[in-house]
């Protein structure tokens, strides 16, 4: 099969390569997909970068992509040939993503895709659809609750406007552009704060009567833990689902004084059950058509594989997708 791969951690243009290699088979309680899609982000951008020290002689990035089951192996039903599936954590501690023609992984991790959905949008929703989802679930998103969400024009934070919308929650979220506003406010958040050019507690005070948001789910607590004091109502909650550097000063007095919950998680390892339901709720609202799934134009063969990586660390708004 055609994949690309490397070898070694460095630039997109230093390392990337495209090349026949072995082609998978499915093993026992295992599918192979028939890949038409790749997502490509952030979180495998840094890792083929260096964030995680590659730890095979080769490795296959992505971990997100669509298709169709072509083999299963023992143990799962051959009802499930000819399926059209998402997958999530294609590569997470394995060797073999999904910027390949085929991915070979276990049944679980392939999700049967909604009929009316196309390949470009499920290769969007593994890690960000996934990582909105449960950020929105561990904020206790309700129609009485009112949300901050950092980044609302990224890939996560649309996913996240939406899912907190469907909860019946008001949404703030912080944009950089009047372009990355409007991507925003086309997710459904309620109020659009520019960071760049406007004091986004103060607006925030200004927009809740004073009182603070209950919950800021945010994407870089290194560069916006400062944000806190100004945001955050007493008893209110942080969830942080990236870091943005090793280390963040943390406002602990505030935080101590207005017993303000801090709640860290990595969607990679998401306990069984949660994952089930955010499954669940992601293939539900799919097939509703209550979830807008933005693929970042152009697209990419799988042959401009560096371009795609570099479109990443461009910041392109909307998922980056590479085509089988």
């Amino acid at each position: 099969m055609k994949a690309a791969y490397y070898e070694a951690n460095g630039s997109a243009r230093e390392v990337l390569r495209v090349a026949e290699i072995a082609t998978p088979t499915a093993g026992a309680s295992e599918v192979r997909v028939k890949l038409a899609t790749s997502g490509v982000n952030p979180s495998d951008v840094k890792a083929r970068a260096g964030s995680r020290k590659i730890a095979w002689p080769q490795l296959i990035p992505q971990s997100d992509g669509a298709g169709v089951i072509d083999q299963v192996g023992d143990g799962v039903p051959q009802s499930r040939l000819g399926e059209r599936v998402w997958v999530w954590n294609g590569q997470w501690k394995r060797p073999f993503g999904t910027a390949a023609e085929y991915i070979a992984l276990p049944q679980a991790q392939a999700v049967k895709l909604p009929d009316k959905v196309s390949f470009e949008e499920g290769a969007c929703l593994g890690i960000p659809a996934m990582t909105a989802h449960h950020a929105v679930m561990l904020a206790g998103a309700t129609k009485d609750t009112t949300l901050l969400v950092s980044g609302g024009a990224g890939a996560v934070g649309q996913y996240v406007i939406q899912f907190a919308k469907l909860a019946g929650a008001t949404v703030f979220t912080t944009i950089s552009s009047p372009e990355k506003a409007t991507v925003a406010l086309e997710a459904g958040a309620d109020h659009v704060i520019d960071y760049k050019r406007e004091d986004v507690g103060a607006r925030v005070m200004e927009l809740t009567g004073k009182r603070g948001v209950d919950s800021f789910i945010d994407m870089d607590i290194v560069a916006n833990a400062k944000l806190l004091p100004g945001v955050l109502r007493p008893k209110g909650s942080l969830i942080i689902y990236g870091t943005g550097g090793a280390e963040a000063t943390i406002p602990s007095s505030f935080c101590l004084v207005n017993s303000i919950t801090l709640k860290f998680f990595l969607i990679y390892e998401q306990d069984e059950a949660s994952r089930a339901r955010t499954i669940a709720a992601i293939n539900d609202a799919l097939a509703k058509g209550k979830l807008m799934n933005r693929v970042a134009k152009p697209t990419f063969a799988l042959k401009d594989i560096v371009a795609a990586h570099e479109a990443v660390e461009k910041s392109s708004i909307g998922n980056v997708v590479v085509t089988i």
